[in-house]
């Protein structure tokens, strides 16, 4: 067996089952599940009607690299959602089965394995693909932990030259899961010199890009940051998915886009790894990346959520309106599990606590004392879980 398997820690959710075991919730209430960032608003019937009509495409073997149509889709899409020149459809994108898979996946791909000591920076707390994708490809994480008195943004100025040196990728979340910061124009500026001093790929997951309050301003995107800064994409790969945009977590759709060379190589590996999309999914994703409608709509929902909730839980808890994405990041002056056990117990509420998401880095874990809230169910369940926790704390 590769012994870098031993090196992987439980997920947060089964670390969460563990922490209930033997815990009986309270039967007067109705379940509510906040712990897990999936998307329960309704599939848009557009994305659902294109994929039915399309379903002869299972007669035939799709491409890694997908057909034409779906990547210039992407490419038109970046262009309208951030003002960047049009991508090539031939060597700058490429669809991935959803988000998740493709981070993972680019660890092996760019990361040198005959090289000791490699690193693989993260933030922390963090998406835990990340740490996994670093202990499979050979290299070691280290973690830039994200605390409130630095705005929850990732300090790069911290890391030792010695540790730079080292560092083959970095792993950044913008918007970030689990606070919904959005990196700064500043800031990207700053990761993009020492990118070009270190010569490290940066993998920019912006799965939450299109989950956000201000139709106005829409969170600045890695692409759009360094085209802004007059750049080309060398060493840069970003990786979106429809999932959360439009509700389509079961079909696995998403694109990585960036510097051609990255894509080059990442097609190679893809080709052996296997991971082609359906063509059937491949044309409802056509369908979904060309509306926008539908996008509008999923965010005034959450818009309505947030609005409501957030200010009902500001005197319990330490908390306050993310920037992006669909979670609210709330610290409380008790243990985050004991905290997740008792909302579990009384309240027949679920909530992951943050310190699951982090790992002990620099003498402290940053989720401690945090729990995290996914405000993915209905209004009326939101709004429900609110008050209950309200009246109880």
């Amino acid at each position: 067996m590769n012994p870098n398997l031993n090196l992987l820690q439980p997920y947060p959710f089964q670390r969460l089952r563990e922490l209930f075991a033997g815990t009986t919730p309270n039967a007067a209430y109705s379940a509510i599940n906040l712990s897990i960032g999936e998307p329960k608003h309704a599939t848009p019937q557009l994305i659902k009607d294109a994929l039915v009509d399309n379903l002869s495409g299972l007669a035939t073997y799709p491409t890694t690299l997908g057909i034409l149509s779906l990547r210039e889709a992407i490419a038109n899409w970046a262009t309208r959602r951030y003002g960047i020149p049009l991508l090539n459809a031939e060597t700058e994108i490429l669809p991935v089965i959803g988000s998740r898979e493709a981070l993972f996946a680019i660890a092996q791909v760019v990361v040198d394995s005959g090289k000791l000591n490699s690193i693989v920076i993260s933030p922390n707390p963090f998406y835990q693909i990340y740490e996994g994708a670093a202990f499979l490809a050979g290299a070691q994480p280290y973690f830039l932990n994200t605390l409130p008195e630095n705005g929850h943004a990732m300090d790069f100025e911290s890391v030792p030259v010695d540790v730079l040196k080292r560092t083959q990728l970095v792993y950044v979340c913008s918007p970030g899961n689990p606070s919904g910061k959005v990196m700064s124009l500043e800031q990207w500026k700053t990761l993009f010199e020492l990118s070009d001093k270190y010569g490290f790929v940066i993998a920019a997951d912006e799965c939450y890009s299109e989950i956000y309050f201000d139709e106005k301003n829409p969170p600045l995107g890695a692409l759009q940051a360094a085209h802004k800064l007059g750049r080309d994409y060398k060493n840069l790969i970003i990786f979106s998915s429809l999932s959360k945009r439009s509700n389509v977590p079961g079909m696995r759709s998403g694109f990585v886009a960036g510097d051609a060379s990255i894509i080059a190589k990442f097609l190679l590996y893809r080709t052996y790894h296997g991971s082609a999309m359906s063509p059937a999914v491949q044309m409802a994703s056509i369908a979904a990346w060309n509306n926008e409608a539908h996008v509008i709509e999923n965010r005034k929902l959450y818009a309505k959520k947030f609005k409501a909730v957030t200010p009902m839980l500001t005197n319990m808890l330490e908390v306050e309106m993310p920037d992006a994405a669909f979670y609210l990041w709330a610290k409380s002056k008790e243990s985050d599990t004991e905290l997740a056990i008792k909302l579990y117990r009384d309240l027949n509420i679920t909530v992951l606590p943050g310190s699951y998401l982090a790992r002990e880095a620099h003498g402290i874990n940053p989720g401690k004392n945090f729990i995290r809230m996914a405000l993915v169910a209905s209004y009326d369940e939101c709004l429900e879980a609110a008050n209950r926790i309200k009246n109880y704390l």
